[in-house]
Protein backbone atom coordinates (compact mmCIF):
# COMPACT_ATOMS: atom_id res chain seq x y z
CA UNK A 1 0.00 0.00 0.00
CA UNK A 2 2.88 2.37 0.79
CA UNK A 3 4.91 1.36 -2.27
CA UNK A 4 3.03 3.50 -4.77
CA UNK A 5 3.57 6.59 -2.63
CA UNK A 6 7.27 5.78 -2.20
CA UNK A 7 7.53 5.40 -5.99
CA UNK A 8 5.91 8.80 -6.56
CA UNK A 9 8.25 10.37 -4.01
CA UNK A 10 11.27 8.82 -5.71
CA UNK A 11 10.17 10.14 -9.12
CA UNK A 12 9.65 13.67 -7.81
CA UNK A 13 12.91 13.67 -5.87
CA UNK A 14 14.64 12.99 -9.19
CA UNK A 15 12.72 15.92 -10.71
CA UNK A 16 13.85 18.08 -7.79
CA UNK A 17 17.48 17.08 -8.21
CA UNK A 18 17.41 17.79 -11.95
CA UNK A 19 15.54 21.10 -11.69
CA UNK A 20 17.68 22.43 -8.86
CA UNK A 21 20.69 22.17 -11.16
CA UNK A 22 18.78 23.94 -13.95
CA UNK A 23 17.50 26.56 -11.50
CA UNK A 24 21.02 27.40 -10.31
CA UNK A 25 22.37 27.58 -13.87
CA UNK A 26 19.55 29.93 -14.86
CA UNK A 27 20.18 32.07 -11.79
CA UNK A 28 23.87 32.50 -12.58
CA UNK A 29 23.05 33.10 -16.25
CA UNK A 30 20.62 35.87 -15.32
CA UNK A 31 23.25 37.46 -13.11
CA UNK A 32 25.78 37.33 -15.95
CA UNK A 33 23.27 38.88 -18.40
CA UNK A 34 22.46 41.70 -15.98
CA UNK A 35 26.20 42.44 -15.72
CA UNK A 36 26.47 42.25 -19.53
CA UNK A 37 23.56 44.69 -19.85
CA UNK A 38 25.35 47.17 -17.58
CA UNK A 39 28.57 46.86 -19.61
CA UNK A 40 26.71 47.29 -22.92
CA UNK A 41 24.85 50.28 -21.51
CA UNK A 42 28.17 51.89 -20.56
CA UNK A 43 29.66 51.37 -24.02
CA UNK A 44 26.45 52.51 -25.74
CA UNK A 45 26.46 55.77 -23.80
CA UNK A 46 30.20 56.36 -24.15
CA UNK A 47 30.29 55.58 -27.90
CA UNK A 48 27.09 57.25 -29.02
CA UNK A 49 24.88 54.15 -29.39
CA UNK A 50 26.50 52.41 -32.39
CA UNK A 51 24.02 50.08 -34.20
CA UNK A 52 25.85 46.84 -33.37
CA UNK A 53 25.96 47.61 -29.67
CA UNK A 54 22.29 48.62 -29.67
CA UNK A 55 21.38 45.32 -31.38
CA UNK A 56 23.55 43.43 -28.88
CA UNK A 57 21.85 45.25 -25.98
CA UNK A 58 18.37 44.41 -27.32
CA UNK A 59 19.34 40.76 -27.87
CA UNK A 60 20.80 40.55 -24.36
CA UNK A 61 17.65 42.06 -22.87
CA UNK A 62 15.40 39.65 -24.81
CA UNK A 63 17.52 36.70 -23.67
CA UNK A 64 17.35 37.96 -20.08
CA UNK A 65 13.54 38.11 -20.27
CA UNK A 66 13.43 34.57 -21.72
CA UNK A 67 15.68 33.24 -18.97
CA UNK A 68 13.68 35.13 -16.35
CA UNK A 69 10.44 33.47 -17.49
CA UNK A 70 12.12 30.06 -17.63
CA UNK A 71 13.53 30.63 -14.13
CA UNK A 72 10.01 31.30 -12.82
CA UNK A 73 8.71 28.18 -14.57
CA UNK A 74 11.47 26.01 -13.08
CA UNK A 75 10.66 27.44 -9.64
CA UNK A 76 7.03 26.43 -10.19
CA UNK A 77 8.18 22.92 -11.12
CA UNK A 78 10.30 22.76 -7.97
CA UNK A 79 7.37 23.92 -5.84
CA UNK A 80 5.11 21.34 -7.50
CA UNK A 81 7.55 18.48 -6.90
CA UNK A 82 8.05 19.49 -3.27
CA UNK A 83 4.28 19.76 -2.83
CA UNK A 84 3.64 16.27 -4.27
CA UNK A 85 6.35 14.79 -2.05
CA UNK A 86 4.76 16.44 1.00
CA UNK A 87 1.33 15.09 0.05
CA UNK A 88 2.66 11.56 -0.48
CA UNK A 89 4.46 11.64 2.88
CA UNK A 90 1.16 12.55 4.53
CA UNK A 91 -0.47 9.60 2.77
CA UNK A 92 2.24 7.32 4.13
CA UNK A 93 1.71 8.80 7.60
CA UNK A 94 -1.93 7.75 7.40
CA UNK A 95 -0.88 4.20 6.65
CA UNK A 96 1.78 3.99 9.35
CA UNK A 97 -0.27 5.69 12.07
CA UNK A 98 1.75 8.92 12.18
CA UNK A 99 -1.31 10.96 11.14
CA UNK A 100 -1.98 11.98 14.75
CA UNK A 101 0.69 14.66 14.25
CA UNK A 102 -1.35 16.43 11.53
CA UNK A 103 -1.98 20.00 12.62
CA UNK A 104 -5.64 20.37 11.65
CA UNK A 105 -7.82 18.40 14.06
CA UNK A 106 -11.12 20.18 13.42
CA UNK A 107 -11.38 20.82 17.16
CA UNK A 108 -13.58 23.89 16.71
CA UNK A 109 -16.33 21.69 15.27
CA UNK A 110 -16.63 19.77 18.55
CA UNK A 111 -19.93 20.08 20.39
CA UNK A 112 -20.70 18.32 23.65
CA UNK A 113 -24.37 18.02 22.71
CA UNK A 114 -23.74 16.38 19.34
CA UNK A 115 -25.35 12.96 18.95
CA UNK A 116 -22.09 11.05 18.42
CA UNK A 117 -19.13 13.29 17.53
CA UNK A 118 -17.27 13.22 20.85
CA UNK A 119 -17.87 9.55 21.60
CA UNK A 120 -16.85 8.28 18.15
CA UNK A 121 -13.82 10.58 17.65
CA UNK A 122 -15.30 12.30 14.61
CA UNK A 123 -13.63 15.68 15.17
CA UNK A 124 -10.86 16.84 17.47
CA UNK A 125 -7.53 15.27 18.43
CA UNK A 126 -6.97 11.74 17.05
CA UNK A 127 -10.23 11.94 15.13
CA UNK A 128 -11.62 10.83 11.79
CA UNK A 129 -11.43 14.46 10.66
CA UNK A 130 -7.72 14.66 11.49
CA UNK A 131 -7.13 11.30 9.81
CA UNK A 132 -8.79 12.03 6.44
CA UNK A 133 -8.85 15.81 6.11
CA UNK A 134 -6.90 17.22 3.17
CA UNK A 135 -9.08 20.27 2.53
CA UNK A 136 -7.33 23.51 1.62
CA UNK A 137 -10.27 25.90 1.24
CA UNK A 138 -12.69 27.28 3.80
CA UNK A 139 -15.69 25.87 1.93
CA UNK A 140 -14.07 22.45 1.61
CA UNK A 141 -13.19 22.26 5.28
CA UNK A 142 -16.69 23.30 6.35
CA UNK A 143 -18.28 20.84 3.93
CA UNK A 144 -16.14 17.91 5.11
CA UNK A 145 -16.96 18.63 8.77
CA UNK A 146 -20.65 18.99 7.92
CA UNK A 147 -20.65 15.69 6.02
CA UNK A 148 -19.16 13.93 9.05
CA UNK A 149 -21.41 15.56 11.61
CA UNK A 150 -24.70 15.98 9.74
CA UNK A 151 -24.99 13.42 6.90
CA UNK A 152 -28.54 13.55 5.58
CA UNK A 153 -28.20 11.97 2.16
CA UNK A 154 -30.97 9.95 0.54
CA UNK A 155 -30.19 6.54 -1.04
CA UNK A 156 -29.85 7.88 -4.61
CA UNK A 157 -27.43 10.60 -3.51
CA UNK A 158 -25.47 8.09 -1.41
CA UNK A 159 -25.01 5.91 -4.48
CA UNK A 160 -23.71 8.90 -6.49
CA UNK A 161 -21.31 9.82 -3.70
CA UNK A 162 -20.00 6.27 -3.45
CA UNK A 163 -19.28 6.19 -7.19
CA UNK A 164 -17.48 9.55 -7.03
CA UNK A 165 -15.41 8.62 -3.96
CA UNK A 166 -14.52 5.26 -5.51
CA UNK A 167 -13.36 6.91 -8.74
CA UNK A 168 -11.21 9.44 -6.88
CA UNK A 169 -9.66 6.75 -4.67
CA UNK A 170 -8.15 4.95 -7.67
CA UNK A 171 -6.56 8.01 -9.32
CA UNK A 172 -3.67 8.87 -7.03
CA UNK A 173 -1.98 11.23 -9.50
CA UNK A 174 -5.10 13.33 -9.95
CA UNK A 175 -5.77 13.33 -6.22
CA UNK A 176 -2.24 14.59 -5.54
CA UNK A 177 -2.54 17.19 -8.30
CA UNK A 178 -5.79 18.60 -6.91
CA UNK A 179 -4.47 18.66 -3.35
CA UNK A 180 -1.45 20.61 -4.56
CA UNK A 181 -3.51 23.07 -6.62
CA UNK A 182 -5.91 23.68 -3.75
CA UNK A 183 -3.05 24.05 -1.24
CA UNK A 184 -2.23 27.35 -2.95
CA UNK A 185 -5.54 28.78 -1.72
CA UNK A 186 -5.68 28.13 2.02
CA UNK A 187 -8.69 27.72 4.31
CA UNK A 188 -9.12 31.44 4.95
CA UNK A 189 -12.47 32.44 6.55
CA UNK A 190 -12.23 35.62 4.47
CA UNK A 191 -13.55 33.47 1.63
CA UNK A 192 -17.02 33.89 3.14
CA UNK A 193 -16.77 37.67 3.00
CA UNK A 194 -15.45 37.43 -0.55
CA UNK A 195 -18.45 35.37 -1.67
CA UNK A 196 -20.86 37.79 0.00
CA UNK A 197 -19.16 40.72 -1.73
CA UNK A 198 -19.17 38.97 -5.10
CA UNK A 199 -22.87 38.19 -4.74
CA UNK A 200 -23.72 41.79 -3.83
CA UNK A 201 -24.98 43.33 -7.07
CA UNK A 202 -25.54 46.78 -5.58
CA UNK A 203 -24.31 49.07 -8.38
CA UNK A 204 -21.13 50.99 -7.78
CA UNK A 205 -22.66 53.99 -9.53
CA UNK A 206 -26.29 54.33 -10.61
CA UNK A 207 -25.81 57.07 -13.23
CA UNK A 208 -24.84 55.46 -16.54
CA UNK A 209 -23.84 58.86 -17.97
CA UNK A 210 -21.36 59.60 -15.18
CA UNK A 211 -20.03 56.06 -15.41
CA UNK A 212 -19.40 56.49 -19.16
CA UNK A 213 -17.67 59.79 -18.56
CA UNK A 214 -15.41 58.25 -15.90
CA UNK A 215 -14.47 55.45 -18.28
CA UNK A 216 -13.90 57.46 -21.50
CA UNK A 217 -12.59 60.84 -20.26
CA UNK A 218 -9.20 59.38 -19.16
CA UNK A 219 -8.71 57.98 -22.68
CA UNK A 220 -9.46 61.40 -24.17
CA UNK A 221 -7.15 63.05 -21.65
CA UNK A 222 -4.35 60.63 -22.43
CA UNK A 223 -4.77 61.22 -26.18
CA UNK A 224 -4.70 64.97 -25.57
CA UNK A 225 -1.47 64.74 -23.54
CA UNK A 226 0.20 62.54 -26.15
CA UNK A 227 -0.76 65.04 -28.85
CA UNK A 228 0.44 67.94 -26.70
CA UNK A 229 3.84 66.31 -26.20
CA UNK A 230 4.09 65.26 -29.85
CA UNK A 231 3.29 68.71 -31.27
CA UNK A 232 4.93 70.63 -28.37
CA UNK A 233 2.37 73.44 -28.32
CA UNK A 234 3.17 75.41 -25.19
CA UNK A 235 -0.27 76.99 -25.04
CA UNK A 236 -1.77 73.51 -24.56
CA UNK A 237 0.32 72.73 -21.46
CA UNK A 238 -1.93 74.78 -19.19
CA UNK A 239 -5.03 73.04 -20.53
CA UNK A 240 -3.39 69.66 -19.98
CA UNK A 241 -2.47 70.62 -16.44
CA UNK A 242 -6.03 71.76 -15.70
CA UNK A 243 -7.46 68.50 -17.07
CA UNK A 244 -5.08 66.36 -14.99
CA UNK A 245 -5.78 68.49 -11.88
CA UNK A 246 -9.51 68.03 -12.45
CA UNK A 247 -9.07 64.28 -12.71
CA UNK A 248 -7.02 64.23 -9.52
CA UNK A 249 -9.80 66.10 -7.75
CA UNK A 250 -12.46 63.69 -9.08
CA UNK A 251 -10.33 60.75 -7.97
CA UNK A 252 -9.71 62.13 -4.46
CA UNK A 253 -13.41 62.93 -3.94
CA UNK A 254 -14.28 59.35 -4.86
CA UNK A 255 -11.58 57.62 -2.79
CA UNK A 256 -13.87 56.64 0.14
CA UNK A 257 -16.43 55.13 -2.22
CA UNK A 258 -14.02 53.33 -4.55
CA UNK A 259 -11.78 51.92 -1.82
CA UNK A 260 -14.78 50.62 0.13
CA UNK A 261 -16.12 48.95 -3.01
CA UNK A 262 -12.74 47.37 -3.85
CA UNK A 263 -11.56 46.58 -0.30
CA UNK A 264 -12.35 42.84 -0.28
CA UNK A 265 -10.49 42.31 -3.54
CA UNK A 266 -7.32 44.24 -2.77
CA UNK A 267 -5.34 41.34 -1.24
CA UNK A 268 -6.73 38.39 -3.16
CA UNK A 269 -5.24 38.13 -6.67
CA UNK A 270 -2.89 35.28 -5.80
CA UNK A 271 -5.75 33.26 -4.29
CA UNK A 272 -8.02 33.92 -7.24
CA UNK A 273 -5.27 32.73 -9.54
CA UNK A 274 -4.98 29.58 -7.44
CA UNK A 275 -8.74 29.06 -7.57
CA UNK A 276 -8.62 29.47 -11.33
CA UNK A 277 -5.81 26.88 -11.67
CA UNK A 278 -7.63 24.39 -9.41
CA UNK A 279 -10.94 24.82 -11.23
CA UNK A 280 -9.23 24.43 -14.61
CA UNK A 281 -7.55 21.20 -13.46
CA UNK A 282 -10.89 19.92 -12.20
CA UNK A 283 -12.89 20.82 -15.29
CA UNK A 284 -10.25 19.47 -17.70
CA UNK A 285 -10.47 15.99 -16.17
CA UNK A 286 -12.73 13.31 -17.67
CA UNK A 287 -14.88 11.58 -15.07
CA UNK A 288 -17.19 8.60 -15.28
CA UNK A 289 -19.23 9.17 -12.11
CA UNK A 290 -22.38 11.29 -12.27
CA UNK A 291 -21.57 13.28 -9.13
CA UNK A 292 -18.15 14.45 -10.38
CA UNK A 293 -19.63 15.36 -13.76
CA UNK A 294 -22.30 17.32 -11.93
CA UNK A 295 -19.60 19.28 -10.08
CA UNK A 296 -17.86 19.95 -13.39
CA UNK A 297 -21.12 21.31 -14.81
CA UNK A 298 -21.46 23.64 -11.84
CA UNK A 299 -17.93 24.90 -12.53
CA UNK A 300 -18.38 25.16 -16.30
CA UNK A 301 -18.09 28.95 -16.46
CA UNK A 302 -16.12 29.32 -13.24
CA UNK A 303 -12.66 28.97 -14.77
CA UNK A 304 -13.20 31.81 -17.24
CA UNK A 305 -14.90 33.96 -14.61
CA UNK A 306 -12.12 33.41 -12.07
CA UNK A 307 -9.48 34.38 -14.63
CA UNK A 308 -11.38 37.60 -15.35
CA UNK A 309 -11.77 38.29 -11.64
CA UNK A 310 -8.06 37.59 -11.13
CA UNK A 311 -7.17 40.18 -13.78
CA UNK A 312 -9.38 42.73 -12.02
CA UNK A 313 -7.72 41.90 -8.70
CA UNK A 314 -4.29 42.29 -10.32
CA UNK A 315 -5.30 45.75 -11.52
CA UNK A 316 -6.40 46.65 -8.01
CA UNK A 317 -3.22 45.27 -6.45
CA UNK A 318 -1.10 47.31 -8.91
CA UNK A 319 -2.03 50.41 -6.92
CA UNK A 320 -0.18 49.22 -3.77
CA UNK A 321 2.84 51.26 -4.82
CA UNK A 322 2.12 54.82 -3.66
CA UNK A 323 3.72 56.72 -6.57
CA UNK A 324 2.33 54.31 -9.16
CA UNK A 325 -1.10 54.57 -7.50
CA UNK A 326 -1.06 58.37 -7.81
CA UNK A 327 0.07 58.36 -11.46
CA UNK A 328 -2.50 55.77 -12.54
CA UNK A 329 -5.35 57.68 -10.93
CA UNK A 330 -4.14 61.13 -12.02
CA UNK A 331 -4.05 60.14 -15.67
CA UNK A 332 -6.43 57.15 -15.93
CA UNK A 333 -8.81 57.39 -12.92
CA UNK A 334 -7.65 53.85 -12.17
CA UNK A 335 -9.83 53.26 -9.07
CA UNK A 336 -12.97 54.08 -11.04
CA UNK A 337 -11.82 51.78 -13.86
CA UNK A 338 -11.31 48.91 -11.41
CA UNK A 339 -14.65 49.52 -9.67
CA UNK A 340 -16.55 49.60 -12.99
CA UNK A 341 -14.81 46.41 -14.13
CA UNK A 342 -15.76 44.67 -10.88
CA UNK A 343 -19.35 45.87 -11.19
CA UNK A 344 -19.52 44.52 -14.74
CA UNK A 345 -18.13 41.17 -13.53
CA UNK A 346 -20.77 40.97 -10.81
CA UNK A 347 -23.54 41.62 -13.30
CA UNK A 348 -22.30 38.68 -15.37
CA UNK A 349 -21.36 36.14 -12.71
CA UNK A 350 -22.61 37.12 -9.22
CA UNK A 351 -25.54 34.70 -9.23
CA UNK A 352 -23.18 31.73 -9.67
CA UNK A 353 -20.41 32.69 -7.23
CA UNK A 354 -21.73 30.80 -4.20
CA UNK A 355 -22.39 27.72 -6.34
CA UNK A 356 -18.76 27.69 -7.56
CA UNK A 357 -17.20 27.91 -4.13
CA UNK A 358 -19.65 25.34 -2.76
CA UNK A 359 -18.89 22.97 -5.67
CA UNK A 360 -15.14 23.18 -4.97
CA UNK A 361 -15.92 22.50 -1.29
CA UNK A 362 -18.03 19.46 -2.15
CA UNK A 363 -15.26 18.09 -4.35
CA UNK A 364 -12.71 18.52 -1.54
CA UNK A 365 -14.96 16.67 0.88
CA UNK A 366 -15.36 13.76 -1.54
CA UNK A 367 -11.59 13.75 -2.01
CA UNK A 368 -11.09 13.43 1.76
CA UNK A 369 -13.28 10.32 1.94
CA UNK A 370 -11.41 8.82 -1.02
CA UNK A 371 -8.23 8.56 1.09
CA UNK A 372 -9.64 5.83 3.36
CA UNK A 373 -9.05 2.82 1.03
CA UNK A 374 -5.49 4.05 0.41
CA UNK A 375 -4.77 4.23 4.14
CA UNK A 376 -6.72 1.24 5.44
CA UNK A 377 -6.11 -2.27 4.11
CA UNK A 378 -9.62 -3.50 4.84
CA UNK A 379 -12.28 -1.40 3.10
CA UNK A 380 -15.37 -1.71 0.96
CA UNK A 381 -18.27 0.37 -0.25
CA UNK A 382 -21.25 -0.69 1.88
CA UNK A 383 -24.60 -1.68 0.44
CA UNK A 384 -27.16 0.77 1.81
CA UNK A 385 -30.54 -0.82 2.46
CA UNK A 386 -33.46 1.59 2.10
CA UNK A 387 -35.58 -0.36 4.60
CA UNK A 388 -35.06 -2.63 7.57
CA UNK A 389 -32.90 -2.57 10.68
CA UNK A 390 -30.22 -5.12 9.85
CA UNK A 391 -26.44 -4.68 9.86
CA UNK A 392 -24.35 -7.43 8.36
CA UNK A 393 -20.60 -7.03 8.11
CA UNK A 394 -17.63 -9.26 7.54
CA UNK A 395 -14.29 -8.20 8.94
CA UNK A 396 -15.47 -4.89 10.37
CA UNK A 397 -12.68 -2.93 12.06
CA UNK A 398 -11.88 0.49 13.43
CA UNK A 399 -10.42 2.73 10.69
CA UNK A 400 -8.39 4.86 13.12
CA UNK A 401 -6.40 1.88 14.38
CA UNK A 402 -3.23 1.04 12.48
CA UNK A 403 -3.37 -1.79 9.98
CA UNK A 404 -1.05 -3.89 12.14
CA UNK A 405 -3.00 -3.37 15.36
CA UNK A 406 -6.55 -3.62 14.00
CA UNK A 407 -8.60 -6.69 14.95
CA UNK A 408 -11.65 -7.28 12.74
CA UNK A 409 -14.91 -8.93 13.68
CA UNK A 410 -17.97 -10.25 11.90
CA UNK A 411 -21.32 -8.75 12.84
CA UNK A 412 -24.92 -9.66 12.21
CA UNK A 413 -27.53 -7.53 13.95
CA UNK A 414 -31.10 -7.84 12.65
CA UNK A 415 -33.45 -5.51 14.51
CA UNK A 416 -31.75 -6.42 17.77
CA UNK A 417 -30.32 -4.90 20.92
CA UNK A 418 -26.96 -6.40 21.84
CA UNK A 419 -25.91 -6.49 25.48
CA UNK A 420 -22.14 -6.88 25.36
CA UNK A 421 -20.43 -8.10 28.52
CA UNK A 422 -16.77 -8.72 29.20
CA UNK A 423 -13.92 -7.96 31.50
CA UNK A 424 -11.75 -4.85 31.59
CA UNK A 425 -9.81 -3.98 28.41
CA UNK A 426 -11.35 -6.90 26.53
CA UNK A 427 -12.58 -4.75 23.63
CA UNK A 428 -16.21 -3.86 24.39
CA UNK A 429 -15.88 -0.09 24.03
CA UNK A 430 -13.69 -0.30 20.93
CA UNK A 431 -16.22 -2.58 19.28
CA UNK A 432 -19.05 -0.12 19.97
CA UNK A 433 -16.97 2.68 18.46
CA UNK A 434 -16.06 0.46 15.51
CA UNK A 435 -19.71 -0.11 14.64
CA UNK A 436 -20.61 3.53 15.23
CA UNK A 437 -17.84 5.14 13.17
CA UNK A 438 -18.46 2.79 10.25
CA UNK A 439 -22.19 3.58 10.30
CA UNK A 440 -21.31 7.27 10.15
CA UNK A 441 -18.96 6.66 7.21
CA UNK A 442 -21.64 4.66 5.41
CA UNK A 443 -24.13 7.47 5.98
CA UNK A 444 -21.67 9.86 4.28
CA UNK A 445 -21.46 7.70 1.15
CA UNK A 446 -17.90 6.73 2.06
CA UNK A 447 -15.92 3.53 2.16
CA UNK A 448 -16.10 1.67 5.47
CA UNK A 449 -13.50 -0.40 7.25
CA UNK A 450 -14.86 -3.88 6.47
CA UNK A 451 -14.52 -6.59 3.85
CA UNK A 452 -18.28 -6.52 3.21
CA UNK A 453 -21.05 -4.52 4.83
CA UNK A 454 -24.80 -4.09 4.42
CA UNK A 455 -26.58 -1.55 6.59
CA UNK A 456 -29.65 0.68 6.62
CA UNK A 457 -29.59 4.45 6.94
CA UNK A 458 -29.31 4.43 10.72
CA UNK A 459 -29.17 7.68 12.69
CA UNK A 460 -26.48 7.07 15.30
CA UNK A 461 -26.71 8.35 18.86
CA UNK A 462 -24.22 7.52 21.61
CA UNK A 463 -23.69 7.72 25.36
CA UNK A 464 -20.09 6.79 26.05
CA UNK A 465 -17.75 9.53 27.27
CA UNK A 466 -19.91 11.03 29.97
CA UNK A 467 -18.27 13.43 32.43
CA UNK A 468 -19.45 15.74 35.18
CA UNK A 469 -19.67 19.52 34.89
CA UNK A 470 -18.47 21.32 38.02
CA UNK A 471 -19.53 24.72 36.71
CA UNK A 472 -23.15 23.64 36.37
CA UNK A 473 -23.13 21.29 39.35
CA UNK A 474 -23.93 18.28 37.16
CA UNK A 475 -22.70 14.85 38.30
CA UNK A 476 -21.61 12.13 35.91
CA UNK A 477 -24.75 10.13 36.66
CA UNK A 478 -27.06 13.09 36.06
CA UNK A 479 -25.20 13.99 32.86
CA UNK A 480 -25.74 10.42 31.61
CA UNK A 481 -29.41 10.57 32.56
CA UNK A 482 -29.83 13.70 30.45
CA UNK A 483 -28.02 12.07 27.55
CA UNK A 484 -30.12 8.92 27.67
CA UNK A 485 -33.32 10.94 28.04
CA UNK A 486 -32.50 12.74 24.79
CA UNK A 487 -31.68 9.37 23.22
CA UNK A 488 -35.09 7.98 24.15
CA UNK A 489 -36.81 11.14 22.91
CA UNK A 490 -34.96 10.80 19.60
CA UNK A 491 -35.92 7.12 19.32
CA UNK A 492 -39.58 8.00 19.90
CA UNK A 493 -39.48 10.17 16.79
CA UNK A 494 -37.20 8.05 14.61
CA UNK A 495 -37.41 4.28 14.27
CA UNK A 496 -34.10 4.34 12.34
CA UNK A 497 -32.28 5.45 15.49
CA UNK A 498 -29.31 3.31 16.44
CA UNK A 499 -27.93 3.72 19.96
CA UNK A 500 -24.57 2.88 21.51
CA UNK A 501 -24.27 3.00 25.31
CA UNK A 502 -20.99 2.19 27.04
CA UNK A 503 -21.00 0.98 30.67
CA UNK A 504 -24.50 2.24 31.32
CA UNK A 505 -24.95 4.23 34.55
CA UNK A 506 -21.40 3.68 35.76
CA UNK A 507 -21.72 6.81 37.89
CA UNK A 508 -24.05 5.34 40.52
CA UNK A 509 -24.24 2.38 42.91
CA UNK A 510 -24.71 -1.17 41.67
CA UNK A 511 -28.34 -1.51 42.77
CA UNK A 512 -29.51 1.73 41.12
CA UNK A 513 -27.32 1.03 38.11
CA UNK A 514 -28.95 -2.35 37.46
CA UNK A 515 -32.51 -1.11 37.97
CA UNK A 516 -31.90 1.97 35.81
CA UNK A 517 -30.17 -0.01 33.07
CA UNK A 518 -32.96 -2.57 32.84
CA UNK A 519 -35.53 0.22 32.66
CA UNK A 520 -33.72 2.07 29.87
CA UNK A 521 -33.02 -1.01 27.76
CA UNK A 522 -36.59 -2.25 28.15
CA UNK A 523 -37.85 1.18 27.09
CA UNK A 524 -35.61 1.25 24.00
CA UNK A 525 -36.65 -2.29 23.17
CA UNK A 526 -40.33 -1.29 23.38
CA UNK A 527 -39.67 1.57 20.96
CA UNK A 528 -38.38 -0.96 18.41
CA UNK A 529 -34.97 0.64 17.83
CA UNK A 530 -31.68 -1.22 17.52
CA UNK A 531 -28.41 -0.70 19.31
CA UNK A 532 -25.72 -1.97 21.64
CA UNK A 533 -25.02 -1.65 25.36
CA UNK A 534 -21.79 -2.68 27.05
CA UNK A 535 -21.78 -3.65 30.72
CA UNK A 536 -19.90 -5.32 33.57
CA UNK A 537 -23.19 -6.25 35.24
CA UNK A 538 -23.90 -9.81 34.19
CA UNK A 539 -27.36 -9.57 35.78
CA UNK A 540 -28.29 -7.19 32.97
CA UNK A 541 -27.81 -10.05 30.52
CA UNK A 542 -30.91 -11.69 31.97
CA UNK A 543 -32.99 -9.32 29.81
CA UNK A 544 -32.25 -11.61 26.86
CA UNK A 545 -34.41 -14.28 28.55
CA UNK A 546 -37.36 -11.86 28.67
CA UNK A 547 -37.20 -9.96 25.39
CA UNK A 548 -36.72 -11.81 22.11
CA UNK A 549 -34.99 -8.83 20.39
CA UNK A 550 -32.27 -8.66 23.04
CA UNK A 551 -29.17 -10.81 22.45
CA UNK A 552 -26.10 -11.42 24.58
CA UNK A 553 -22.57 -11.11 23.21
CA UNK A 554 -19.24 -10.91 24.98
CA UNK A 555 -15.49 -10.44 24.88
CA UNK A 556 -13.10 -12.48 26.98
CA UNK A 557 -9.43 -13.15 27.74
CA UNK A 558 -7.25 -16.14 28.56
CA UNK A 559 -4.15 -16.66 30.67
CA UNK A 560 -0.87 -18.27 29.68
CA UNK A 561 2.06 -18.53 32.11
CA UNK A 562 0.34 -16.06 34.44
CA UNK A 563 0.06 -13.53 31.59
CA UNK A 564 -3.24 -12.12 30.37
CA UNK A 565 -4.09 -12.26 26.63
CA UNK A 566 -6.98 -10.67 24.76
CA UNK A 567 -8.15 -11.78 21.33
CA UNK A 568 -10.65 -8.88 20.95
CA UNK A 569 -13.08 -11.21 19.18
CA UNK A 570 -16.80 -10.91 19.86
CA UNK A 571 -18.67 -14.11 20.56
CA UNK A 572 -22.27 -15.08 21.39
CA UNK A 573 -23.31 -15.45 25.01
CA UNK A 574 -22.52 -13.95 28.39
CA UNK A 575 -18.93 -13.31 29.51
CA UNK A 576 -17.47 -16.12 31.63
CA UNK A 577 -14.30 -14.34 32.72
CA UNK A 578 -13.22 -11.46 34.96
CA UNK A 579 -9.80 -9.88 35.36
CA UNK A 580 -10.05 -7.10 37.92
CA UNK A 581 -8.17 -9.02 40.63
CA UNK A 582 -5.43 -10.00 38.18
CA UNK A 583 -4.97 -6.42 36.97
CA UNK A 584 -4.81 -5.14 40.56
CA UNK A 585 -2.20 -7.76 41.36
CA UNK A 586 -0.27 -6.93 38.17
CA UNK A 587 0.23 -3.30 39.19
CA UNK A 588 0.98 -4.18 42.81
CA UNK A 589 -2.21 -3.18 44.64
CA UNK A 590 -2.80 -6.69 46.06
Amino acid sequence: MQNKFFAIIEDHEMILQKNRVVYNILGYSKLFLVFAMLVLMYFNVSRGFPPMLVIASIATFVLLVVLWIRHINVQDELDHAEGIIRICKQSIDRITGEWTSFADTGAEFSCAEHAYAGDLDIVGSKSLFQFLNTTNTWHGRQRFADDLLHPRYEPIELQKRQEAISELSTDTDFSNKMQYCLSKIGADPAAVALVRKLEDKTPFMKSKLIKMLLIYIPAITLAFIIGMVAFQKENLYAIGGIIVAAQIMVWMIGIPKTRAYLKTMSNLPYKLSAYSAAISALTDKEFSSEKLNQIQTQLHTASKAMKELGRIADKIRATHNGLFYFILNAFLLWDYECACSLEEWKNKYADSAEEWFAAVGEFESLLCFSHLPNACNNTCLPVIAETGHAIEAQGIGHPLLSNDARINNDLRLDNNIFIISGSNMSGKTTFLRTVGINLVLARCGSFVCAKEMVCPMFEVMTSMRISDDLNEGVSTFYAELKRIKSMIAFAQQNTQAFFLIDEIFRGTNSVDRLIGAKTVISKLNALGVSGMVSTHDLELCELAEIHIRIKNYSFSEHYTNDAIHFDYKIQPGVSKTTNAQYLMQMIGIT
